[in-house]
């Protein structure tokens, strides 16, 4: 569970980097990202040592260098080549995300478990690049709102595909099995799942989006250390429930 968390955040930290604008941001905003992830994957391989083979490795590798070499970029004027770590690495990243799901889950490997690995990186990467833009603006209180904006419809709409799947999983999962086996102690985390990971996440996204209207990004930061915490827990309870189950809900 840990290295699958830890690939989700991984990749979905450098996932947001492509919507973001560089003339827009400070470039430490991007070497942070990148270090973070690369941290992250590290690991991720650590975890991954009984499961990995070599397919993964080597994507694993690939990935790495592209954290690498974006950190080292992102540190120098003007950042050379700055655009081709923000376009390229993420689709390492997704690749590994995506392998390593397969290598864990095996025969039960399913379009909609990859779905739920796709779509759990965009939600806790969108949330924690939020927080991390909002605490920009700390050092760099006269650059434009739009970036961070820009994050928090991300998280809105990587929440909304979030519970639009779990419903989907929910209703598969619910129609497989009796009333009898519905009474487990599965149903007292689906409650936990729903509250903190969809349902909160949402609603704390649109205070935080009401608060950056007004430019009152401090606050709006405060909001969304919320949101990220509510994210993880919410992300991590649904793994807990996909193993036992199957189905991401």
């Amino acid at each position: 569970m840990v290295a699958t968390f830890c690939l989700r955040l991984a990749a979905g930290l450098i996932l947001m980097l492509p919507i973001l604008a560089p003339a827009q941001i400070p470039p430490r905003f991007y070497r942070v990202h990148f270090l973070t992830a690369l941290g992250l994957l590290v690991l991720a391989g650590i975890f991954m040592v009984d499961a990995a083979d070599f397919a993964f490795w080597g994507m694993l590798g690939v990935a790495g260098v592209g954290c690498v070499i974006g950190s080292i970029v992102w540190h120098l004027d003007e950042a050379p080549g700055g655009r081709w770590t923000v376009y390229c690495t993420p689709i390492a990243l997704t690749a590994c995300l995506v392998y390593g799901g397969m290598l864990r889950r095996g025969d039960m490997d399913a379009p909609l478990r990859l779905a739920d690995d796709v779509l759990s990186a965009f939600v806790v990467g969108s949330a924690t690049t939020a927080m991390l833009m909002g605490h920009s603006y700390l050092v760099a209180p006269a650059m434009t709102i739009a970036p961070l904006m820009r994050l928090l419809a991300a998280v809105g709409v990587s929440v909304i595909l979030r519970v639009v799947l779990a419903c989907w999983g929910l209703w598969g999962w619910t129609a497989l099995q009796s009333q009898g086996n519905l009474e487990t102690e599965l149903m007292l985390w689906l409650p936990v799942r729903w509250l903190l990971g969809l349902i909160a996440p949402l609603v704390l996204g649109w205070m935080a989006w009401e608060t950056a209207r007004i430019r009152s990004t401090q606050s709006a930061t405060g909001i969304l250390y919320v949101v990220v915490i509510v994210c993880f827990l919410g992300e991590l309870t649904s793994l807990l429930l996909v193993e036992k189950t199957g189905m991401p809900l």
